[in-house]
């Protein structure tokens, strides 16, 4: 047990007042008596135990004091009487900030709310009204028209997303159409522009509403686009189409394929070893190679060679095929008609018959990405009417040098 001691009685060395009992000069946390050599060890293993019971006996003096403090005088009292109130006050003007600002929180939240719900009403109401169209990209699909009032402004939306090099203004886009006119309770299938197969589209080339539709798409997109009369074939319509100046056009449109201007053969080079025939240059992206014609006669028969060989799909006949091309006539030497010059490629149904003999011989069977001189006697070309507007006669050979691109 452990005994308060008088100040003169205190050991050496530690707190005030405190003392074990036991051997003299025992240390004061000890409960029973240690000889001199287990002094140090105790004092390392208790310590924690001595600061402790200190910092009890602080408390325990603080709370002392607080008990035995003297009762406030009746001038003291009024002033805590005042703070108390004033504290009670600034408590509640507080409160009412909170309110304050958690009532503006709420009205500035519904106000974002309901503009919120407005923009989306407006997004909503500028959709075109419950068209539907189903089926697979690629193939036919089935459209569902609503016996309404169609919208009045251009829209399009992107019913599946393809992953191609977005398109362009000028660039040659490969689609598959399926359109209809829309003019309140009645619609129509455009036959003229639902042919059911795929149609090269130069875009910046159509009509205003699909040139801007289709611009920024991406191949393998199937589209969604409604066209007012303002963005189709305006006011005056298309009769050959079977359109009036007041219909809305409605199209969907698969993008299978877009080709830039700047497009080109891509493969192996060829050696060509044949003399007598023209000889070919090399150009830069955009731009047509030159040919070179020889000084001697043309050759009579339909002549072929390849001089990129393209590693992609041989071209197959009645495909669609899009190519750059520049044509000569042996004659002059002069170019007659150029795909690099129009700016954008080309595309022709390929051995049915809808381009000169020449080019269905010659490019069936061809690798896409191939680049093909063909020499073409007239009997292959324009015959012996030849084409007076580009000044080919009936008696002139023509010299063509083709890029393979692709095929549909």
């Amino acid at each position: 047990m452990r005994s308060r001691l008088a100040p003169d009685e205190a050991l050496p060395g530690w707190p005030e007042g405190w003392v074990g009992t036991g051997a003299p000069g025992a240390p004061v946390w000890c409960h029973m008596p240690i000889t001199q050599t287990g002094v140090a060890r105790a004092h390392l293993h208790t310590s924690l135990e001595y600061w402790v019971r200190v910092e009890g006996k602080k408390a325990d003096r603080a709370r002392g004091d607080q008990q035995e403090r003297p009762a406030a005088s009746a001038g003291q009292s009024s002033k805590i009487k005042r703070d108390h109130r004033r504290a009670v006050v600034a408590a509640r003007l507080a409160a009412a900030r909170r309110r304050t600002r958690r009532r503006r929180l709420l009205i500035w939240g519904s106000a974002v709310l309901v503009v919120g719900l407005g923009i989306g009403w407006l997004v909503y109401e500028s959709l075109p009204p419950s068209i539907a169209v189903s089926g697979a990209f690629g193939a036919k699909p089935t459209i569902t028209i609503p016996s309404i009032k169609p919208p009045a402004n251009l829209q399009a939306h992107q019913l599946i997303s393809g992953n191609g090099t977005p398109v362009a203004k000028g660039d040659l886009v490969v689609v598959d159409l399926t359109a209809y006119t829309w003019s309140g309770t009645a619609h129509k299938k455009l036959t003229g522009l639902s042919p059911g197969q795929p149609q090269p589209l130069t875009v910046g080339h159509t009509v205003p509403g699909l040139d801007k539709s289709l611009a920024g798409s991406r191949a393998g997109s199937r589209l969604l686009i409604t066209i007012p009369p303002k963005d189709g074939f305006g006011s005056k319509g298309n009769s050959q189409l079977g359109v009036s100046g007041t219909d809305t056009l409605v199209f969907v449109v698969d993008v299978l394929g877009s080709y830039q201007k700047t497009a080109s053969a891509h493969g192996t080079p060829e050696p060509v070893t044949s003399t007598g025939l023209p000889t070919v240059g090399t150009s830069s992206a955009g731009t047509a190679p030159t040919i070179h014609i020889p000084q001697t006669g043309p050759p009579a028969t339909l002549q072929t060679k390849t001089l990129i060989q393209g590693t992609g799909p041989v071209v197959k006949k009645g495909k669609l095929l899009i190519a750059q091309y520049e044509g000569v006539i042996w004659r002059t030497g002069k170019v007659f008609d150029s795909s690099w010059k129009h700016g954008a490629p080309a595309g022709f149904q390929i051995g049915a018959g809808q381009v000169i003999k020449g080019w269905d011989d010659g490019l069936v069977g061809k690798r896409i990405g191939s680049q093909v001189l063909l020499v073409v006697p007239p009997a292959d070309g324009y015959g012996t009417s030849g084409s007076a507007q580009v000044g080919i006669k009936g008696t002139d050979t023509l010299v063509f040098v083709v890029d393979i691109l692709g095929t549909y």
